[in-house]
This record gives structure tokens, C-alpha cells and sequence, in this order.
């Protein structure tokens, strides 16, 4: 399916996907299993890309850097969880792939409070270790 894909807001960045991963989780979203997920949806959640386009608000990300989006998709960083630190038990979770479109895509809008930077160098830097 086509359509036009929106400028980030403030706090998001565009990612210019460039592989994401097939994982068994992606059928939750198939199938509708995580209560209260709206469609059209688009699944993935293991992501890497360069950004493209940085909204509003998102101080230390800029366009092209390369990024991943894993599963978790970003935190509120107000409830009491996110104010302990504890991104994975929000009130309100944020899953790539459920709670917005996901990697199976050309490009895909995401918090950039969850993104991990990915090293210009990886394939070597990964060696190094």
C-alpha cells in the first residue's frame, strides 16, 4: 500500500529503513493478539536505518545518522515507572510495530527516546570487541 508518510513532530525522527528483522512477535500484530491495537497497522520492530528527518524537540539526533528501533518504543517519561527509570513497565507501553507503524516499510516515524545509535564503523566495530 501507498501513502504519504508525514514530517516527524516534535520529539520523533523519519528513519529511512534500510533492514529490519522478521520476528514471531510481528504476528501479534498480523493477527490483532495486543489489546487495543488500531489498523491499518504496519509490523516490525527490529529496525535499522539512517534518519532522515528530525522533528522538534530532539536535541542530540540529526540526519544521517544510523539508528536501530527495537521493540520498545519509546517511553512518556512521566508516569511513576518511566520516573524510576523503568521503561518497560509504563503504564501506557509503546511497542514499535503496535503502537505505531513499524520497519516493514520504507520509512518510519519513531520516538527518539527509542533509538539506540548505530556506529558508522559497525562492521568493524563489532570485530574490535
Amino acid at each position: 500500500m501507498e501513502r504519504e508518510f508525514p514530517e516527524p513532530g516534535p520529539g520523533q525522527v523519519r528513519i529511512r529503513v534500510q533492514a529490519c528483522g522478521v520476528c514471531h512477535s510481528d504476528s501479534i500484530t498480523k493477527y490483532g493478539l495486543f489489546p487495543g491495537i488500531a489498523y491499518p497497522r504496519v509490523p516490525g520492530h527490529e529496525v535499522a536505518g539512517v534518519i532522515d528527518a528530525v522533528g522538534a524537540d530532539v536535541p542530540l539526533l540529526k540526519a544521517g545518522q544510523r539508528v536501530g528501533l527495537g521493540w520498545h518504543g519509546g517511553h512518556c517519561n512521566y508516569c511513576t515507572p518511566c520516573r524510576r527509570g523503568d521503561f518497560v513497565s509504563l503504564r501506557k507501553p509503546t511497542d514499535s510495530g503496535i503502537s505505531y507503524d513499524g520497519g516493514y516499510a520504507d520509512y518510519v516515524l519513531a520516538p527518539a527516546n527509542a533509538l539506540a545509535l548505530i556506529p558508522d564503523d559497525w562492521p568493524t566495530w563489532m570485530r574490535r570487541r
